[in-house]
């Protein structure tokens, strides 16, 4: 099979990027091509794998950039007579449309819609591409999948397939490696540090600086052996004088936007992703396939993720109270950690595997054809 997928991100692009680079390593025996900015993240790591054609294609907005990137894309289209075409966000779906437009339709290929975020589909843009350039859905949770209820989108298929990962690349360390993350991330292996990792962003939605209001609330004695590490980005300058003003500036480390985040989970007791809003999330399905007692807000799809109380846990979004009582709670309890511990890295091993996320992805591009 012939499958483009396409992708707007000009620089790190987030999940879009994982999610796609597990299809492109998974569907290595198909002719895949990547449409995508030059300038992205994806499009580096795309050129890396064996197998798989990457064109710098941009997906502006403004009409002087739109109208010959819509020509270069459907050229492209009409050249190669893909089979798929997988589009990933509103704006590269928007040039498919257009690109697409006049194709006689047995020419035309079947188009492949996957939704990653919780914006409304309620929208003109939205009808015009359920009309002309949609075949079937994919949406990334159950939460996702809901909000097409009443949209144009609802005549069509709507398939909920969670994110799989790579459950051997993401495991839980040896000692030597977590001995090793610690003491480059902290300077020091010390045993009785209580060290959070997330590998989710810096951005304030993510929800990371509640974690560090929480853990100020604390009592002293426990306050003190909390480390934070938050990988991505470094925030701007007012989130850093905000962290020093609560004199966290010693327990809370950023470790800068990293190309292998295994480090951070491996230097770390939990993992944490705490966003306000959330399709589903790769970092929190990354730290519990790494086997850490995972804390996720109740935001979108992220309790789609876990068992509450037993593959980790679930807090109201933006509460900081309700988060603090329950640190106050499980982190003297090494016992219940390391139980909880061990039943989230089963469930990664049984659900979160990439060759059913894979095979269900195919079997709706075959649905389709």
């Amino acid at each position: 099979m012939k499958i483009l997928f396409t992708n707007f991100h000009k620089r790190n692009g987030g999940g879009h990027v994982t999610y796609i680079l597990n299809l492109l390593r998974e569907f290595a025996d198909h002719d895949c091509w990547l449409a995508t900015p030059g300038t992205s993240r994806l499009f580096r790591y795309a050129h890396a794998l064996a197998g798989v054609t990457v064109t710098d294609q941009a997906f502006n907005s403004r009409i002087g950039r739109l109208i010959p990137e819509v020509r270069q894309l459907r050229q492209l289209i009409r050249q190669e007579q893909f089979d798929i075409i997988h589009v990933n966000a509103s704006a590269d779906h928007r040039h498919v449309m257009l690109a697409c437009l006049g194709l006689p339709r047995r020419q035309r290929p079947r188009i492949v819609f996957t939704k990653h975020n919780d914006h409304s589909v309620h929208t003109l843009g939205h009808r015009l591409r359920a009309w002309l350039a949609t075949d079937a859905i994919i949406a990334v949770s159950h939460y996702v999948a809901e909000l097409f209820a009443d949209s144009a989108y609802s005549y069509f298929p709507i398939h909920v397939i969670h994110h799989g990962i790579d459950v051997q690349h993401f495991a839980p360390p040896t000692r030597a490696e977590r001995s090793a993350a610690r003491q480059s991330l902290l300077g020091v292996d010390d045993p009785q540090l209580i060290v959070f990792g997330s590998t989710g962003g810096t951005d304030y939605e993510k929800g990371w600086l509640e974690l560090v209001y929480a853990v100020v609330g604390l009592p002293d004695a426990l306050r003190k052996r909390c480390r934070i590490v938050v990988a991505g980005d470094l925030p701007p300058d007012d989130i850093i004088q905000s962290i020093n003003g609560l004199q966290m500036q010693d327990q809370v480390i950023f470790p800068g936007l990293l190309d292998d985040t295994r480090p951070v989970l491996a230097a770390s007791d939990l993992g944490f992703v705490l966003s306000h809003r959330e399709a589903l999330s790769y970092a929190a399905r990354e730290s519990m396939a790494c086997g850490l007692p995972t804390i996720v807000s109740d935001a979108g799809g992220l309790p789609e993720n876990l068992e509450h109380g037993v593959s980790g846990w679930v807090t109201p979004t933006r509460d900081v109270t309700a988060l603090r009582a329950l640190l106050a709670q499980i982190l003297p309890d090494a016992a219940t950690l390391a139980t909880v511990a061990q039943h989230t890295r089963q469930r990664a091993e049984v659900l979160f595997n990439l060759s059913v996320f894979a095979n269900s992805t195919m079997n709706v591009y075959k649905d389709v054809r």
